[in-house]
């Protein structure tokens, strides 16, 4: 009888730790942009509208694996890429839904380019044109290397 709640309750706390795998086609299908209207505050932003299923990650956590991308070089500001530096969305490879903003806990050790799986709570941003379309707060990560 011991043994069996030992199970149901190391059970439990994996069930809790649980997060949400993403891959990058959710975030590219999850997103629809509306073209910028020429009376806009701000020239060339394009307001995002999210699916449901997106919206219902919002702040949960979640996983995803992709390319780091430190743009200052203080390194305070993280950006993850469907694809590393030379092809990633700043340089016409794809669109605003390849990248999302990191904020770390802790300033991670990483470098440059290199393949993560990042872990954290979800965020989406609609109408913000300093901020990406999508967020992870409390960002842990693992590298491949």
């Amino acid at each position: 009888m011991r043994f069996f709640l030992l199970i149901i309750i190391i059970c439990m706390g994996i069930t809790a730790r649980a997060q949400i795998a993403l891959d990058w086609s959710d975030l590219s299908k999850g997103i629809s942009l509306e073209l910028p209207s020429p009376e806009a505050i701000v020239p060339g932003f394009q307001k995002a509208t999210f699916i449901s299923k997106m919206k219902a990650l919002e702040g949960k956590k979640v996983i995803i694996t992709g390319y780091l991308l430190i743009l200052d070089g203080e390194q305070s500001t993280y950006l993850l890429s469907k694809n590393p530096m030379a092809s990633c969305f700043f340089c016409g490879n794809g669109g605003p839904e390849t990248v999302l903003a990191l904020q770390f806990s802790q300033k991670p050790s990483f470098e440059m380019d290199e393949l993560l799986s990042v872990e954290g709570t979800f965020h989406l941003n609609e109408d913000d044109p300093n901020a990406c379309y999508y967020r992870i707060e409390n960002a842990d990560a693992l590298s491949f290397k």
